[in-house]
């Protein structure tokens, strides 16, 4: 058969399809029912639909009924303008009868949305759904069930996920023979040759520290918990569905399914299944190199395809990360690869059964009549649908395909309830099928279209792109590392095994274009084993700062001279040296200081984004600005460098925050000094090589490491220093202003000192809070790269309410991380950067064991923790803002945990210190976050999110009080303070005439 009596005949299945439920609607478009009419008001009114939505999200968090009146006041009663009638006369009616008459409505409208949730859950407890799924079965459907709840935080949550699906098993198992085959039961098998019972799983839930980048632990973790589950579906003669959660998942599925179905004692069974999502662009290879795989172990398999149910998460974080999009970004593109993959299944029907996942009636038919023209059995196809949805598509598929499977959520509704979203954006996308079908009564021809067609006059339609701008274009992000990609996991280890293979590095002085060797040196090693020595790094003292000072001087006048474009040029090649290096100067952060793999790579993303926006920025400041329009005279407000700039960077952020302040004063004219951190200085020599690289005329750049002791006070008091840009501790930064500050005979400017010294950052958690998310990220706040970065989390600030069921889940997931070398991907933390940081850090600990109640402290296992600079990670409660612990940045892995009464005392204890560096929020409140935004006194405030990870130009960072002085970093401000600003004025007026320019305020 050809494609064209193919469409035809799909096309005359679809009308003959719609002509057979025509008249009915699901029960969620019901404009009869308070849903219905609610669902039909979204989609008319997309800020209703959001609010809607979020409300949804925060239901089951609202356990009393004030907070449920609260909520709902905050959501919608606040501008009743555009609610749905239903709503706002209630609403209005609630508010006339008072408290008591706010407190009826809010129940009724939480009992209606919990009817509406329970609409899509086949059961909250066993009974009930053994129940519902003997009446589906009496319909003639089968069914899969899927227990509700995605994300486990600890080893604990996995551990009991587990249970619960071995439990749900041993219940279906019991009411098993209450079942009655369906089709002639005969072999006692759905349609003589399905089992019965039918599980799905989502993997992510078995193993709480699966992660991209630990491809092979997370594999094994997951199989570790999810083989005894499929054991006992074994047993009893079932089958398994493997689902296919997000992208960052999919390899790691992909290859859990391999082992689970390859495996020797399952390789006998051919019950398992796997989920591919036809709008990933990449699902055409996987699904044909896993029927390869197949065929190649000739182990049958099932695939159920579906559209997928991630597309605005997957869209939005590869916007966010830098990446390409993952997805199809046209509905009908993901429509013909459904089209497209199922085909290819059929073809290969012999070793692969297609479960047709979809509500999609032009879909339905498209795989009905392939299989048809591909003379494929039956046997090897059925068609699921989801519980709760498309009534009418289900029912007309049970009359003219017979193989027709309820996919039957099963649950709690508090977790059921963000499965319920996703079914309402599903229902209520404009691309929805089901709403183009039954809600806005789409016409028949466009809705049975052959999708690859309606891609195609989509993609022609779609605007032409934007000219190119200008080099260099306008900023962008460098991308962060995506670990689902294989070469990106493999070039780490590539990387570590380069940079060692160099053995120990002699790194010397770079000071006016050469090398400069001295007596003292200072070695580098590695903390996790300080017996592994990287470097010998060699030592300024002031000799070596007069000598880099004279490089400096000799090279200022020119430099200053250089045009802003020439200058902004060599941070782009400087920044190219970067990227084309990145792997290798990620690993040389691995060892030198400890940071793990995706936190290396921030760090050296972080560099470039640094190089390439100032090199922008100066572009745009290096233009002199015309001032006022008054006729006869021209004003210009321009900049010029300030002088000789000293940097004085940190090891916590060794690259990022040194190219960042380099960058700034070379590209603002200033020849630099450039003093790394002792603990990190052979990161820092990889600015020597980025700007030799860029061709950076000789004395514009000096490194001069050097001990602070020797040199620190005599570079900062030099009077040929001009600015000194310094990151680094309260105490350090205190004492550079206050040495610069005092003029040395012959300086001839105030110094200026831009300074970012440090956090005592908190982390409120609201009584409405999304525990999930806000557990993992206080987790990763705090004990990211050893709670080493001055953003980190070190006070958890947690409301009463929601104290006993947030802080045990936090202390499950801090014994659940993998502690260790950072060189290892598997562990989340490492050792802290050298020994007497150690020494400090144990110093308060022990101080958090006097001032309250440790909850956890561990330190790694498995390892001989005395050959490293381990620290135990540390969590106390009982904490108040009078504690030391609540006051003073420690700089490690010690997390205080203080409890407060309601948002009030929250956001006092939160104020509660000289610091205002960074801080963060999770609510669902609307009024707490307006709250937040208004009186938590930080300089980065980040809401429903932890608190590192400022991205340059999209969240220029830093802090006011005692947290640091100056514009932030990243910002359109932060290269201002490396300049002087002056004004020229001419006048323009000869002999009673004067040029009239374009803009001037002429009559």
């Amino acid at each position: 058969m050809d494609k064209t009596q193919l469409e035809q005949r799909i096309v005359a299945r679809g009308r003959e399809f719609f002509q057979s439920i025509s008249g009915e609607a699901p029960s969620i478009f019901n404009k009869g029912w308070w849903t219905g009419k609610v669902m039909d008001w979204s989609m008319k009114n997309e800020d209703f639909k959001v609010r809607l939505f979020r409300f949804v999200d925060v239901l089951p968090a609202l356990s009393t009924t004030e907070s449920l009146t609260r909520h709902i006041e905050e959501y919608f009663a606040s501008d009743s303008g555009d609610l749905p009638p239903v709503m706002k006369a209630g609403l209005t009616t609630a508010g006339l009868a008072g408290k008591l008459g706010g407190k009826l409505m809010a129940k009724a409208i939480s009992a209606n949305i919990e009817k509406m949730g329970r609409q899509f859950i086949v059961g909250q407890d066993a009974r009930e759904a053994v129940k519902n799924i003997q009446r589906l079965r009496k319909d003639g459907f089968a069914f899969t069930i899927d227990l509700l709840g995605e994300a486990t935080v600890s080893e604990a949550e996995s551990e009991a996920r587990m249970q619960e699906h071995l439990d749900l098993m041993d219940a279906v198992a019991e009411a098993k023979d209450k079942f009655k085959p369906l089709g002639d039961g005969g072999s006692g098998l759905d349609w003589g040759g399905e089992p019965v019972v039918n599980l799905s799983v989502k993997p992510s839930a078995f193993y709480s520290q699966t992660k991209a980048r630990d491809f092979e632990g997370s594999v094994q973790g997951l199989y570790n918990r999810l083989a005894p589950v499929y054991r006992k579906v074994v047993q009893m003669g079932g089958a398994m569905c493997i689902d296919m959660e997000s992208l960052d998942y999919k390899d790691i599925t992909i290859e859990l399914f391999k082992r689970l179905r390859g495996a020797d004692e399952f390789r006998h069974y051919p019950h398992l299944g796997i989920v591919f999502q036809a709008y990933l662009k990449c699902t055409d290879q996987d699904v044909a190199e896993m029927l390869t795989w197949a065929r190649t172990q000739n182990l049958p398999i099932t695939i159920r395809l579906v559209k997928g149910a991630y597309w605005d998460h997957e869209t939005v974080r590869a916007k966010q990360m830098g990446w390409e999009v993952p997805v199809y970004t046209i509905k009908a593109e993901s429509d013909a690869a459904f089209e497209r993959v199922s085909r290819h299944v059929l073809e290969n029907a012999d070793i692969c059964r297609l479960c047709c996942a979809s509500h999609n009636v032009r879909t339905i038919a498209a795989v009905m009549e392939t299989a048809q023209a591909l003379n494929v059995p039956e046997s090897r196809y059925e068609f699921q649908v989801l519980y709760g949805m498309a009534e009418p598509v289900r029912k007309g598929l049970r009359k003219v395909a017979g193989r027709v499977r309820l996919y039957c959520p099963y649950g709690d509704l508090i977790p059921g309830m963000a499965y319920l979203v996703r079914r309402l954006l599903e229902n209520t996308a404009n691309e929805s099928f089901l709403r183009q079908s039954f809600a806005d009564e789409a016409d028949m021809a466009r809705l049975l279209e052959d999708p690859a067609a309606a891609a195609e006059r989509e993609r022609a339609a779609r605007p032409v792109g934007r000219e190119a701008a200008p080099a260099p274009g306008p900023f962008e992000n460098h991308p962060m590392i995506d670990f689902t990609l294989p070469e990106a996991r493999e070039a780490f280890p590539q990387a570590l095994a380069r940079v060692r293979a160099h053995g120990l590095r002699e790194v010397p002085l770079f000071i006016g274009g050469a090398p400069v060797y001295t007596n003292d040196v200072l070695d580098s090693y590695n903390p996790a084993d300080t017996g592994e020595v990287l470097a010998r790094v060699h030592q300024a003292g002031t000799a070596e700062i007069d000598r880099a000072l004279e490089a400096a001087v000799a090279v200022r006048g020119s430099w200053r001279a250089t045009p802003p474009a020439e200058r902004a040029e060599y941070l782009l090649r400087a920044a190219a040296h970067m990227r084309a290096n990145i792997h290798d100067l990620c690993a040389v952060q691995v060892l030198e200081v400890g940071k793990q793999w995706d936190q290396a790579h921030a760090d050296l993303a972080e560099a470039v984004d640094f190089l390439e926006y100032y090199a922008r920025e100066m572009l745009r400041l290096g233009a002199p600005r015309r001032m006022g329009r008054a006729p006869g005279e021209v004003n210009l407000y321009q900049y010029r460098p300030k002088g000789i700039a000293a940097v004085i960077a940190p090891w916590n952020f060794p690259l990022a925050i040194s190219t960042g302040m380099v960058g700034a004063a070379i590209v603002t004219g200033n020849p630099v000094l450039y003093k790394p951190s002792g603990l990190s200085s052979l990161v820092g020599h990889g600015l020597v090589e980025a700007f030799s690289a860029a061709g950076l005329p000789a004395g514009v750049f000096n490194f001069v490491p050097g001990r602070s002791s020797v040199m620190g006070d005599y570079l900062v008091g030099h009077k040929d220093i001009s600015l000194i840009a310094f990151t680094g501790s309260l105490e350090v930064g205190l004492r550079i202003m206050a040495k610069a500050a005092v003029p040395a005979p012959g300086q001839l400017q105030c110094k200026k000192v831009i300074a970012e010294m440090g956090g005592k950052n908190a982390i409120i958690i609201d009584d409405d809070a999304e525990l999930d998310e806000a557990v993992q990220q206080t987790v990763y706040s705090a004990f990211g790269f050893q709670g080493q970065k001055c953003s980190a989390c070190s006070r958890v600030i947690v409301l009463d309410a929601v104290y006993d069921r947030f802080v045990p889940r936090l202390v499950e997931a801090c014994r659940s991380l993998r502690l260790g070398p950072a060189e290892n991907p598997a562990n989340v933390m490492g050792p802290v950067v050298d020994r007497a940081a150690q020494k400090s850090i144990m110093a308060y600990v022990e101080l958090a064991r006097k001032e309250g109640r440790v909850l956890v402290e561990r330190m790694p296992g498995g390892q001989d923790c005395a050959a490293g600079c381990y620290v135990p990670l540390t969590v106390v409660e009982g904490i108040t803002p009078e504690h030391r612990i609540a006051q003073e940045e420690i700089f490690g892995p010690v997390l205080a945990v203080m409890r407060a009464a309601d948002f009030d005392q929250a956001l006092e204890y939160a104020n509660s210190t000289r610091f205002a560096l960074t801080g963060a929020v999770f609510s669902r409140s609307p009024r707490h976050l307006e709250r937040a935004r208004a009186e938590f006194n930080v300089g980065n405030l980040y809401l429903n999110r932890g608190s590192t990870g400022a991205l340059v130009e999209r969240q220029p960072f830093g802090g006011f009080n005692m947290s640091g002085i100056g514009s932030k970093t990243g910002g359109p401000d932060y290269l201002l303070q490396f300049m002087d600003p002056y004004v020229v004025t001419e006048n323009t007026m000869r002999r009673g005439f004067a040029p009239i320019e374009e803009d001037d305020d002429w009559v």
